[in-house]
């Protein structure tokens, strides 16, 4: 039997040995929009629950706008122009609109990466910040939450006098979902700030999980975040199986960001019968496979289907090798999933520890093993044995789409 999984640019394809059951499952979406282009000037003129753009820019002199860094394949370039029209026909210059691109803890974008996010053109005439977390004169303090974390955010989009964000709504590891608030905090925060969100404490709670929003407290914590930041309008969008269009959702943002997450669980999540032995999972192709980093996404978004003690085997292509120095540095001295979680548990965090967390959360119920040409061996720790120079097991489901592919188990009744 052949499929194809999401693989780089590329795709890979796979010759799964006969004998095994195989449920191959894609990632569900609403269909793509007939008309793109008239649905965003929609929701920008009749957003949920706000005023128009239009006239909610009116009278400021100036907006700053939180925009997916290189690491999402977030379509800027088709969301962004309208966005930036409506803008300066409210009269704002060029020059007063500031693009944010909001990395988290990612690496900063270079200038061929700032034209691929932005397009060319936009790249060229708007102001840029090219958010760094570790800078901390990038950023001010806003004060603490009402659960303790300390929120510090990009200083130069709260001197804006509007403040949006740019974004796209799939399922989330750790936020449910993606979009709205987490364009702000960890996208524009400081390090402390993302260290904290990222700590133990929300890290191993049960719902800060895939698909988990209403009672998620992280979900809760960013909200918060974005509230003392002054989050005053979203554009978010869905994406189809080959990154389409499928839906927008403008306005205020924590109710235009609840419409999306509803239309998602409606269009996107697929179930099966019953729990599967073992899985194959893709970490989704490019940009989201760059690095073992974001690979570790397709482990956890397929874990909800897998018996306990089924194999997960996690393809990704890893072109830009393990991900950043903490967190390469934290993967070499990985052993097992229990005496990570145990070394972790009340110690000072450590940039990108969480994702390696999150990893050995699923390790501790399930085998994980690994195909990644691009990611260093040596830099795998542990998890050095559990990697194959060859795709070729026979395994009991197949899922192509990786992070992308929201599947749970059909629950009776």
């Amino acid at each position: 039997m052949e499929t194809t999984v999401a693989f780089g640019k590329t795709g890979l394809n796979l010759q799964l040995p006969e004998g095994p059951h195989y449920e191959i499952i894609h990632a569900q979406s609403a269909p793509a929009l007939a008309n793109v282009t008239s649905a965003l000037e929609a929701a920008l003129d009749a957003p949920i629950n706000s005023l128009p753009l239009l006239d909610l820019a009116r009278g400021k002199k100036s907006a700053a706008i939180s925009i997916c860094d290189i690491t999402r394949p977030a379509p800027n370039r088709i969301t962004l122009p309208p966005l930036l029209a409506q803008l300066h026909r409210a009269g704002l210059r060029h020059e007063d609109i500031m693009l944010c691109i909001a990395t988290g803890l990612h690496r900063i974008a270079t200038q061929a990466e700032l034209e691929h996010i932005l397009g060319a053109e936009i790249a060229r005439s708007y102001p840029i910040l090219n958010h760094d977390a570790k800078d901390a004169a990038q950023h001010r303090a806003l004060g603490k939450t009402t659960q303790g974390t300390p929120v510090g955010i990009a200083a130069a989009f709260l001197d804006a006098d509007l403040h949006i964000t740019l974004g796209f709504i799939e399922q989330h590891l750790m936020l449910g979902f993606s979009g709205g608030r987490k364009m702000i905090a960890p996208g524009l925060a400081a390090q402390e700030t993302i260290k904290t969100i990222h700590s133990p404490r929300f890290m191993r709670e049960a719902l800060a999980t895939e698909g988990s929003v209403e009672a998620n407290p992280l979900h809760a914590e960013l909200l918060e975040i974005a509230r003392m930041a002054r989050h005053d309008f979203m554009l978010d969008v869905t994406l189809t199986h080959d990154r389409s269009i499928s839906g927008v959702f403008a306005g205020e943002p924590v109710a235009a960001h609840a419409a999306g997450v509803q239309f998602m669980r409606r269009s996107s999540i697929e179930y099966v019968d019953g729990f599967v032995d073992a899985a194959i999972t893709s970490a989704a192709g490019f940009p989201l496979d760059l690095t073992f980093y974001q690979t570790i996404k397709g482990i956890t978004a397929v874990q909800h289907i897998v018996k306990p003690g089924g194999p997960i085997l996690a393809i990704g292509e890893c072109a830009e090798g393990i991900g950043s120095p903490e967190f390469a540095h934290k993967l070499s001295s990985y052993r097992d999933a229990s005496s990570f979680l145990a070394e972790i548990k009340d110690s000072p965090v450590v940039v990108d520890q969480w994702q390696l967390e999150k990893l050995a959360l699923v390790a501790e119920k399930n085998p994980l093993l690994f195909y990644v040409p691009g990611a260093d061996a040596t830099h795998l720790g542990g998890l050095r044995e559990q990697t194959f120079q060859h795709v070729d097991d026979a395994i009991a489901a197949v899922i192509p789409d990786g992070p992308y592919a929201c599947v749970r188990v059909n629950q009776p009744g």
